[in-house]
């Protein structure tokens, strides 16, 4: 399996030096002095990475053959790809890789359905799961031990205990919508009832863009 674990920034010096935008949890084992990455174009591709260093609180990377700052301008944006065999687990107790969390589904402890992880968005403070719910909005849920309280792969669910809010208000934001809707469909006298759900459902997906 391929994994984006890193995207090349600007050149930094003259000797070919570039930071990177990094895209794992692992950088010591998948951006480590040797390693060869697959890159997107792949045309650029592929590198083996000679040096690493951290400058400032960026990580440096300098690859085989680039010995310049025009060669390295010429990597910028190039997104670094890991293969990576899917059975493989983190070195960590209680960390999963990216692929491994994406589609499962997330309940209460009670096994109320909550939606389908769709994404994970890596922030500087924190990991979030964006998890689409059934009525196709979308929630955002901090992948911390407080609220994510087990991930069971086998069962291919996370199950979580949302403070409260965090669940709470996403569903009073959808009932006020739907509720909006009713009035302005009680309102319009000339419109029949098909043509009316038909506005709801239209204004619900550019709610979701």
């Amino acid at each position: 399996m391929q994994l984006v674990v890193a995207r090349i920034g600007r050149a930094h010096g003259i000797k070919g030096e570039v930071t990177v935008e990094v895209r794992t949890d692992e950088p010591e084992l998948r951006l480590g002095p040797g390693a060869v990455l697959l890159t997107e174009p792949a045309g650029v591709g592929p590198l083996t990475i000679e040096t690493g260093r951290v400058h400032s609180g960026r990580l440096l990377l300098r690859f085989e053959g680039v010995r310049d700052r025009t060669g390295a301008e010429a990597l910028r944006n190039t997104l670094l790809i890991a293969e990576v065999d899917p059975t493989e687990m983190p070195e960590e107790e209680d960390e999963y890789y990216d692929h491994q969390l994406m589609d499962l589904d997330v309940v209460l402890a009670d096994g109320t359905e909550i939606g389908r992880i769709t994404e994970i968005s890596h922030l500087p403070s924190q990991d979030l799961f964006i998890v689409e719910c059934p009525d196709g909005t979308e929630l955002m849920i901090p992948f911390v031990g407080e609220i994510v309280t087990e991930i069971d792969l086998e069962a291919q669910r996370a199950v979580i205990d949302p403070p409260p809010g965090l669940i709470d208000d996403a569903a009073e934001i959808v009932s006020s919508r739907e509720e909006s809707d009713e009035r302005t469909g009680d309102e319009s006298g000339d419109r029949t009832a098909a043509e009316s759900g038909d506005k709801t459902r239209d204004e619900s997906g550019e709610g979701q863009a």
